[in-house]
């Protein structure tokens, strides 16, 4: 169900889970005392329901933007923004356990270059600047295994239209997943929405800048080969 109670908000239908299990004490307190400063406040429909874009100089001091499409618990988000401090790093994820253990992350390796929108992706590509991301990472998405659930993948026109419209020309989309119907539906689906391939000697190896995450792990230890896509957008 889609949680957006803005009159001018569309109608968008939400799968997934929003709540897990209960959050520990300093888990609430990080999203109480950090969550608001590292919110795009623009993405928020009461806050913005003209849609006004993003000024993503101000927010990342005119650095690089890059975008990461549901950071389960931001280990990579961590490791990639503790490595770049010339980029800014927009995170998205509507799994609020998930939102909690990146701010944890964050303040523990004292990263200020993150960004965090705790909802769905498609009410942060509304506000995003055309041609503005220059590297989107999708990394194991809910594989929504079930055949009449596919249409619920990300890798659908739903999600990869406005996403290659923020993209800019050249611009690297990074894709890992564990599944391989996934793979299938990627490769299908990604090239028709502008984005071209990157011939890879070995797709079951990672990026060398890559840091495991815990999905990986998991795929790992139940017996299931991880593949890393890569394409850049025409």
């Amino acid at each position: 169900m889609d949680e957006t109670k803005h009159p001018k908000a569309p109608w968008r239908n939400f799968y997934g889970r929003r709540h897990g299990k209960g959050l520990r004490d300093s888990q609430r307190e990080f999203l109480d005392a950090d969550l608001a400063a590292l919110s795009p406040g623009a993405v928020d429909w009461d806050a913005n329901p003209e849609r006004r874009k993003l000024d993503l100089g101000a927010l990342f001091g005119g650095r690089e933007t890059w975008l990461e499409i549901g950071f389960g618990g931001g280990e990579h988000m961590v490791h990639q923004a503790a490595r770049r401090p010339d980029v800014g790093l927009i995170g998205c994820e509507p799994f609020i356990n998930g939102v909690a253990m990146l701010l944890g992350k964050i303040r523990k390796a004292g990263v200020g270059n993150i960004r965090i929108h705790p909802g769905d992706v498609r009410d942060l590509f509304d506000v995003l600047p055309d041609a503005s991301v220059a590297r989107a990472f999708l990394l194991y998405p809910d594989p929504w295994p079930k055949k009449r659930h596919h249409r619920r993948r990300f890798v659908t026109p739903d999600y990869l239209v406005p996403l290659a419209r923020v993209m800019r020309s050249g611009a690297e989309l990074r894709v890992a997943t564990d599944i391989p119907d996934y793979v299938r539906q990627t490769l299908e689906q990604v090239p028709r929405h502008g984005f071209s391939r990157q011939a890879a000697a070995d797709w079951h190896r990672p990026w060398d800048d890559w840091a495991p995450t815990r999905y990986e792990q998991k795929a790992l230890r139940e017996g299931r080969t991880p593949h890393y896509l890569t394409f850049t957008r025409d």
